[in-house]
């Protein structure tokens, strides 16, 4: 079965926390042990895992970003002019992979699972995928 989470952005770049709403569907899908995939079927936004303790690193991670990839650049070509946004996505990439084990995530003591917008504000999905192992 796979869950749909409905993300509703509110800045062009941010990185939000959904750890516990996979948490949360975990416990519902009543799964002992095996793995969840978290996708984003999107090209301008993405998912990772990163330190979810301090939101500095948030902020880090994305300023770093978009120095990386600045919004305008004379040599862009994509019509709609979010070709930073595609560029993000791809470095971030689009799915993540996490061990279930006795019905909890395995993720370090530090660690969350971030919905990362590239392209926002807007509404979007991230699909949830729990399979047993």
């Amino acid at each position: 079965m796979i869950h749909t989470l409905h993300i509703q952005t509110n800045r062009r770049d941010e990185m939000i926390d959904i750890t516990q709403h996979i948490v949360k569907l975990l416990k519902q899908a009543s799964m002992e042990d095996g793995t969840a995939t978290i996708y984003c079927p999107h090209t301008t936004a993405g998912v990772t895992i990163n330190e979810n303790a301090d939101p500095d690193v948030k902020a880090d991670v994305l300023m770093r970003l978009n120095e990386v990839y600045p919004w305008e650049h004379p040599q862009y070509q994509h019509a709609e002019g979010n070709t930073a946004a595609h560029l993000k996505a791809i470095t971030v990439g689009s799915s993540q992979t996490v061990l279930v084990a006795g019905g909890r995530l395995i993720l370090g003591r530090w660690q969350g699972i971030y919905f990362c917008e590239f392209d926002g504000p807007r509404q979007r999905n991230c699909l949830v995928q729990f399979t047993h192992g």
